[in-house]
């Protein structure tokens, strides 16, 4: 056995051996562990019970009431009534009133917006989108949704066609420009002007009044000179150094003309201040930056020494009213004006020099900037290269993935500028028809703000970068295809625009200043920065109207109908008889279909020789930077839709196609409410990571190799196909076995290549960011999960991905760090369940495995390859190894990220909302000597059960033996940890049956079957184990449904009307008040985000394209909820609201308290050598969140937020009405109504599909509830693939849950065949007695909401004598 540390050995120092065997050895009562290397666990002790010191994160009794690590305001924080964001429920499609309009705008008018701008830019049809500007204005639907932003759209087009594009009419132009603004000034208009609209009618001034080169007499409308906007200006309370500094002015020249004009108008105007403040501004623009300003030496001969003090005055609603200064300071000698230099410095004295320097930020804009032409370049030349080297043109003989991709773009660019014109002379003939073809959309003015190059390469970059997408195997769903093009052509649009301006990137806020950001001072700070950061920047950069489901379908299936055209490849086979090599040109991709969940799916398809290259090429230049790290810290969350990449526009939520959550989202933003979550995130977002060199180069040795190596899939699938039995033909037995063993084949070759496609993004990704310094920027969920937005490589990944990364800064272990560092290890080997000492003992025992697998990954024993997580177990190896080696291991500087988790953290959040002591006992809230393990105390009981079977030998079920001896914690886990998700039988045997395959040592055939057995006997042994977090369950479940099935009281007239019926339609048999129930879940964090779930009737609308007819969801139709769904997902959405919350606590407190801090989800990163410090934090923040009574506050928020809405009492029927244990007099009705509500069987809405027709449903469909979370673990019949993993990410990061909510042109697989007729409806003929008797009857939600449960007598603050709570 070798020393702790070979350098101590050299100098002689006394070593002790320490071996496993030595070690008193534990009494076993959970048995089966995964491996052999866990290990054993003993029941757990509620009781401190140590064996030596406490680690100093634990308090000791006599301190245990004062001490803290996180500051006391959070606590307060925390116990405050937190202001509510409200908002008017939607309305039924059918009903219609102005403030819905408002809030909900429906397709058609946002395609009018989407159009009006596509038109304006670059002045593509100013006419049109004039005529869809009057038009809006003069009808209802346009007067709320059109903002001041359109109206100076309009002017600054107006200004340009005269000044260029038209100037033959230029008084025609000029005179709308004046009558518009006149409009805006006199309260004609619903909008005021701002600092952009002052600066455009300045510059219409400047360069048309009379005296001007071009100037014109107008005498039909009010011409304003530069007194009259500077009095408008003032009296609207907007800065003038703003105005001169907009974006409206783009060179010197006209900036300092706007400067002297409305100085001389300051003057006459006797106003000082003003006069100031411009002479500030002049000053600002000609400041030179010294490059020698830190050299004492130096000293500037034309540059003020520093920049004057200037007081910035705010108005409420955080713009600058008013920058004052006594007096500008002057500069020697004569230094140009620069319009840029005042606009950076003017960012400086408004964000208090909070702002990133411009050398920071220009390789990342160069980054995003510059995507695309890096592609198109790559791609050229590794076609020029194969001329360089005297190879043949191959052209499209050529294997190569980027050739392909390279002539694939000379045709494409050449094909889409072609069927742009022909496309522009077909709209020129339907705007001449009196009836235009219906869904007609108006392609070109969205086409040509890209020139044909670009959207080249971006719809063959996108097609190629859904590869695998989906579950398609080598193809993707062909309404995915289309969105997809069609949001990437949007957001380059986007891209371009916010280009044009270059604006100053503000740091984040700090959380660190001596206002602490729980106190009301810390936060009215923190909100100040924010709000003026986000005035600055939305007044610096010009935007436009986000495009409809329907438009970008439209778009993207133009540009893919186009490419599929075009793209060919050449493939050649040898014929095997004659010898004879036979070419063929074939489709690079071709359209199919294929049959999901019983629908018929259009899928776009590659062609094998193109989906065989995806798997061996580099393909990096399919990638967008929205998928990439970034290189300098993400731009700091201003507002809902700000923040993150510089350029490319992200949501700091991943909405699931909802237009309610983005409504919620933004008025929270806008009232100031989401301060703590855009600092959580940028927290998260700030922390900064490296790849681990040491790792890389054996991933890129293995993967070189094409061999199957630890969790890295071979080159070609090395699984033998299964053998045709010979009987097969008259054993029908052998027969199905040989089918589902081939089925088995087909899909583990097809999670092959996919997984292959997936490392290949790792492996380049990393390879392009070796030696930099990356971020991650981060969004979070509906639920307020934190992610990082780049898919393929971040530390949310897998295990390669994890084992890549490292902290960008390393600190030193200390002596409490170096054992973490060894308990870590521990961990990642799977030995994870022992007391710390025993890890520790592990680790010493392993030494020599250690260092062997440090020094020789490849060659030695590999000892690291047999780890649960391989890559990461190599990581610390070579970190400890390294530590060890080193002069002093307690000095050395480490930058791997050592974790700690929850154990089952939903359960533990659970036992802390309802006190119960039982089960705080088995997730590690209550103090023990060793770990509990829940997993294994659940498996052995099901091995118990399982022997109990067996003793009844011939009358044994069959599968009792076949499982015997083979239920680890593992198969188990997942089972157990969704149990109190409400995970029903059918999920719990898929979850089952999947960690069955995963084993190898049970039949493929048997599966199935066996995990139909398991399930009943894993649900059975739970039994009362969860007991509190049942009854917690029940109640959220319980008033998720009634919410559902509430009616706004301002609807209940319209609830008892009936629909007219029209000529071509029947009058509708459903009650008119299911048609009004409209009504989600929505509840507020302890943060303040408003959580809405988003779970509705899903409508699909069919639209027409060039490839096929798709269906596709409306996110701006509304529909009623599925109040089934909206019930069962509400348990699981709520807790991981809280633990979400705990995570962003603990984010904030590490950082102020200076640590590095990184999470997934309930696992909780930094250094090692501040383990203990985040450990306190991660006690402290959960004790804080808990002792604010969540659940009372919740109740207490439903009762407020839906005190006016009432449920139809017909909705109550059936078990419900017995559940909800109503009287008569609370509902005022006669015992003989309740009697008939009672036996009635309860209707269901056809959206709702359960299993049962209870209201108060404990079990729910498990696939829905916990949405993307626990990715990795979510149950599926078939394999999740690394591949799909990553499309789960990367479809919330861009909203498209088009596949999700638009299953695309999907159709009943058994199409036309005509229904059998049906017996009469008992279910039906109840309902209808219900109806006539008590319909038109209604009760207060809030009158029959249930109490909540009794809380048990668990105190959370015990957790602070818990050591393995997180560990």
């Amino acid at each position: 056995m070798i020393p702790l540390t070979r350098r101590n050995a050299a100098r002689g120092a006394a070593l002790v051996s320490y071996t496993r065997q030595s070690l008193p050895r534990p009494a076993r009562l959970y048995s089966t562990p995964t491996k052999k290397l866990n290990a054993e666990a003993v029941p757990s002790s509620v009781g401190p019970g140590y064996s030596g010191d406490l680690p100093p994160y634990m308090s000791s009794p006599e301190s245990r009431q004062v001490y803290s690590s996180i500051h006391p305001e959070m606590r307060g924080f925390l116990s405050r009534r937190h202001d509510y964001t409200v908002l008017p429920t939607p309305l039924p499609e059918d009903a219609a009133a102005e403030g819905n309009q408002f809030l909900f705008t429906d397709s058609p008018t946002q395609d009018l917006l989407a159009i009006m701008d596509a038109c304006l830019y670059n002045l593509h049809d100013v006419p049109r989108a004039q005529q869809i500007f009057a038009d809006l204005r003069e009808s209802k639907r346009g007067h709320k949704v059109i903002d001041v932003r359109y109206y100076n759209h309009f002017l600054h087009a107006y200004i340009e066609m005269a000044t260029t594009k038209d100037s033959a009419h230029r008084d025609m132009w000029i005179e709308e420009a004046w009558m518009l603004y006149n409009d805006m000034e006199q309260g004609n208009e619903p909008v005021q002007p701002n600092a952009n609209t002052y600066a455009l009618m300045l510059l219409a001034w400047l360069r048309f009044n009379a005296s001007a080169p071009d100037g014109l007499h107008l005498s039909s409308t009010e011409v304003h000179d530069p007194m009259s906007i500077l009095r408008n200006m003032i009296h609207r309370q907007i800065a003038p150094a703003l105005v001169v500094a907009d974006r409206a002015f783009t060179t010197n020249e006209e900036a300092t003309e706007a400067i002297k004009a409305l100085s001389r108008a300051a003057v006459q105007m006797g106003l000082s201040s003003v006069v100031n403040e411009l002479g500030l501004a002049d000053t600002l623009g000609r400041q030179q930056d010294d490059p020698l300003a830190d050299v004492p030496e130096a000293v500037p001969v034309v540059k003020i020494k520093s920049l004057p003090d200037v007081e910035v005055k705010l108005s409420e609603d955080g713009s600058v009213s008013a920058l004052q200064t006594d007096a500008p300071p002057q500069i020697e000698g004569e230094i140009p004006f620069n319009l840029e230099t005042l606009r950076r410095h003017l960012s400086q004295v408004i964000l208090a020099r909070r702002v990133l320097s411009e050398d920071v930020v220009l390789r990342q804009r160069l980054l995003e900037q510059s995507v695309y032409n890096v592609a198109v370049e790559r791609m050229k030349r590794q076609a020029e290269l194969f001329d360089q080297l005297g190879l043949p043109k191959q052209g499209l003989h050529s294997t190569d993935l980027r050739t392909w991709m390279w002539h694939w773009h000379q045709k494409l660019q050449s094909r889409i500028e072609a069927e742009i014109q022909n496309l522009l002379a077909e709209e020129r003939v339907i705007a001449r028809m009196k009836r235009k073809p219906k869904d007609a959309i108006l392609l070109t003015p969205f086409l040509n703000q890209l020139k044909p190059e670009k959207l080249s390469l971006i719809t063959i970059l996108e097609v190629m970068n859904l590869h695998g997408s989906g579950n398609v195997q080598d193809g993707m769903k062909t309404a995915r295809a289309l969105l997809s093009v069609g949001r990437a052509v949007e957001s380059e649009v986007k891209a371009e625009i916010a280009k044009k301006t270059p604006v100053p990137v503000p740091t984040a806020a700090t959380t660190d200043g001596p206002n602490n950001v729980f106190s009301e001072a810390g936060y009215r700070e923190l909100q100040a920065h924010r709000m003026a950061a986000r005035r600055l920047l939305e007044d610096s950069e010009d935007t436009q109207s986000e495009w409809t489901q329907l438009v970008r379908v439209k778009v993207g299936s133009f540009l893919v109908d186009c490419l599929m055209d075009i793209a060919t490849v050449q493939r050649s086979i040898t014929d095997p008889r004659t010898g004879e090599v036979i070419t063929e040109e074939q489709p690079a991709f071709f359209h199919s279909y294929e049959y999901q969940r019983g629908h018929k799916l259009g899928v776009i398809k590659f062609n094998p020789a193109v989906a065989e290259r995806m798997s061996k090429d580099p393909i990096a230049e399919t990638l967008h930077p929205r998928h990439l790290p970034m290189l300098v810290k993400p731009k700091p969350w201003l507002s809902y839709n700000n923040g993150g990449y510089l350029y490319n526009r992200t949501w700091a939520m991943r909405f699931k196609e909802s237009r309610e959550q983005e409504l919620y989202l933004r008025h929270a933003s806008d009232a100031g409410r989401l301060e703590l979550v855009f600092a959580g995130l940028d927290v998260l977002g700030s922390t900064p990571w490296k790849i681990n060199r040491r790792v890389f180069d054996v991933v890129l040795e293995v993967w070189n190799s094409g061999k199957r190596f630890s969790k890295i899939p071979p080159a070609l699938p090395d699984e033998p196909e299964p053998e045709r039995p010979p009987n097969m033909e008259f054993d029908n037995k052998a027969k199905a076995i040989y089918i589902e063993r081939q089925k088995a084949w087909q899909q583990a070759k097809a999670a092959n290549h996919s997984d292959r496609c997936s490392i290949n993004y790792k492996v380049e990704i990393a390879r392009a960011f070796l030696g930099d310094t990356i971020y991650f920027p981060h969004n979070v969920d509906f639920r307020g999960r934190a992610y990082p937005i780049p898919p393929h490589l971040s530390h949310i990944g897998d295990d390669l991905s994890r084992g890549l990364l490292l902290f960008g800064e390393a600190k030193p272990l200390g002596a409490r760090g170096l054992r973490w560092l060894k308990i870590h290890l521990a961990n990642l080997v799977g030995y994870d369940k022992a007391s710390f000492d025993e890890r520790v003992q592990f680790v010493h025992d392993h030494l020599e495995d250690i260092y062997d697998s440090a020094e020789h990954p490849l060659e030695g024993r590999r000892w690291w390859t047999k780890a649960d997580d391989p890559w990461q177990c190599l990581a610390a190896c070579i970190e400890l190894r390294a530590a060890l080696e080193s002069p002093d291991p307690e000095a050395y500087e480490c930058a791997l990220p050592v974790h700690q988790d929850g154990t089952c953290n939903g359960l533990q959040h659970y036992a802390a909302l309802g006190g119960d002591a039982v089960g705080a006992a088995q997730v590690n809230l209550a103090a023990a000597d060793r770990p509990s393990d829940v997993y294994t105390y659940v498996a052995q009981m099901v091995e118990e059960s399982i022997k109990e079977d067996l003793k009844r030998g011939d009358q044994a079920p069959v599968f009792a033996k076949l499982l015997s001896g083979k239920i680890s914690r593992k198969v188990v886990k997942q089972t157990v940890m969704t149990t109190v998700y409400g995970v029903t039988f059918i999920g719990a045997r898929d979850q089952i049956e999947r960690q069955l395959r995963d084993r190898g040592d049970v039949p493929p055939e048997d599966c199935w079957l066996a995990a139909s057995y398991l399930a009943k006997k894993v649900l059975a042994s739970i039994g009362d184990l969860f007991k509190g977090a049942k009854e917690i369950q029940t109640w959220l479940n319980t008033s998720a449904r009634l919410i559902a099935k509430s009616i706004p009281e301002d609807r209940l007239i319209s609830s008892l009307e009936e629909a007219s019926p029209t000529s071509s339609r029947k009058r509708s048999t459903t009650p008119r008040w299911k048609k009004e129930q409209m009504t989600s879940v929505v509840w507020t964090t302890p943060l303040g985000l408003p959580i809405v779930q988003p779970y509705r009737a899903i409508k699909r609308k069919q639209v027409m394209t060039a490839i096929q007819s798709v269906f596709i969801s409306d996110p701006n139709v509304p529909s009623t909820v599925n109040a089934q769904k909206q019930a069962s997902a509400f348990p699981p959405n709520f807790i991981h609201s809280l633990d979400a919350t705990h995570m962003m606590l603990t984010a904030l407190e590490c950082r102020s308290q200076g640590l590095t801090f990184a999470s997934v989800h309930d696992s909780y990163w930094t250094h090692a050598g501040s383990i203990d410090q985040m450990n306190a934090i991660i006690r402290d923040t959960f004790i804080a969140l808990h002792s604010s009574d969540v659940l009372s506050a919740l109740a207490q928020e439903f009762r407020e937020r839906y005190a006016d809405y009432k449920v139809p009492l017909v909705a109550l029927s059936g078990s419900s009405m017995k559940q909800l244990n109503l009287n008569p007099e609370k509902l005022n009705v006669s015992s003989e109504d309740i009697k008939v509500l009672t036996e009635a069987t309860a209707d269901s809405d056809p959206a709702e599909k359960s299993e049962e027709d209870s209201l108060l449903l404990a079990d729910g469909e498990d696939a829905d509830l916990d949405a993307e979370a626990e990715q990795a673990e979510k149950p599926k019949r078939k394999r999740r693939t690394q591949q799909q993993m990553v499309e789960d990410q990367q479809r919330m990061l861009e909203d498209d849950e088009a596949d999700l909510d638009l299953d695309a042109e999907s159709e009943p697989e058994d199409g036309g065949k005509p229904k059998r007729k049906r017996a009469p409806n008992k279910k039906k003929a109840s309902q209808e007695i219900v109806e006539q008797r008590l319909g038109g009857k209604f009760v207060n939600l809030v009158d029959i909401l249930p109490p909540l449960p009794a809380k048990g007598m668990f105190d959370v603050k015990a957790i602070k004598d818990s050591q393995y709570f997180f560990s």
